[in-house]
């Protein structure tokens, strides 16, 4: 099998920097490999940094300026927090309030129809337990009623679906 030996060497670029460099024999590093194959070999280049650039004063007094925060600023910053906090806690209870509503609306409604179904259950029962015949035999047998002849039935004219109140004798 081959060996694999690597020398890197270090330069120093304009900044003054120290940077660790890799490259063929001579100059930055040296590279060594003995045997019959070749190995990958890890490559790293050397990033290339972009001198920096000068601003102008005008320049860096607006970036200044822009990071700058005055207290009429800050003061309106709060004001707007503020305002924003109270619409937003204010919309919050009403939204409470309306789930609130709808809940009770719904237990409401609720005891409105079991109230409903028992009316209607113990009408029901009352219609069922009253013998129709029994009454009328009591009525004509017990009491001497009798069915209405013609001429006995009065025909009133009403100003609704009101009852009438009979205040004098009737023709």
């Amino acid at each position: 099998m081959g060996k694999y030996y690597e020398k890197a060497g270090r330069t120093q670029n304009k900044g003054g920097n120290m940077r660790k460099s890799y490259g063929r024999s001579g100059g930055y590093g040296e590279y060594y490999i003995d045997g019959s194959t070749v190995r990958k070999i890890d490559v790293r280049r050397e990033i290339k940094e972009a001198p920096l650039k000068r601003t102008s004063a005008a320049v860096r007094r607006n970036r200044e300026k822009a990071v700058h925060m005055n207290i009429g600023y800050v003061l309106f910053l709060a004001a707007g927090l503020c305002a924003a906090s109270v619409i937003l806690i204010g919309y919050i209870r009403l939204q409470a309030e309306n789930t609130a509503m709808l809940e009770a609306i719904a237990k409401k409604e609720s005891t409105l129809n079991s109230m409903r179904m028992e009316n209607d259950e113990e009408y029901s029962r009352i219609i069922s337990s009253v013998d129709l015949e029994y009454i009328k035999d009591v009525a004509i047998n017990q009491l001497g009623m009798r069915y209405a002849e013609e001429g006995q039935i009065v025909e009133v004219e009403t100003q609704g679906d009101d009852y009438v109140r009979q205040h004098q004798e009737m023709p």
